[in-house]
């Protein structure tokens, strides 16, 4: 599959039809996005079952300020609707293969029960607990 180009327009479409969305957050004038992108479709070749996805932070600011991007270029990976990983920097071939993997691994179950209790506990501190 060829990388997906992502807008505000087809964002939500793609990551919520998407079990699994590895997200490219680049611009033109940035050396070390140009330096990762051969990286990035190279794996795209390699994990044909995996969305891979590109957004141009010049083009959609929206998207660019929505994730709080503050650097470029950031590798953001999707799963289920959940962001599980989100670094910025250009990585190299192998640590992307291993972030790869690392989130193949992941049980999203788990994800979405710890999730679940941060939730709940932030909810519990809000003015509820002692001392509030």
């Amino acid at each position: 599959m060829s990388t997906v180009e992502l807008t505000k327009e087809n964002f939500d479409q793609v990551v919520t039809d998407s079990d699994f969305v590895l997200i490219d957050f680049w611009a033109s004038w940035c050396g070390p996005c140009r330096q990762f992108a051969p990286v990035f479709e190279g794996a795209s070749e390699r994990h044909t079952d995996l969305v891979f996805a590109k957004v141009d932070t010049e083009a959609q600011q929206e998207l660019a300020a929505a994730f709080e991007i503050r650097s470029i270029p950031t590798l953001m990976i999707v799963r289920d609707n959940v962001a599980v990983f989100a670094q910025p920097g250009a990585l190299p071939e192998a640590s992307l293969e291993d972030v790869i993997g690392q989130a193949r691994a992941l049980d999203m179950d788990e994800v979405r029960k710890s999730i679940e209790e941060a939730q709940k506990g932030a909810a519990a501190s809000d003015g509820a607990g002692p001392g509030a």
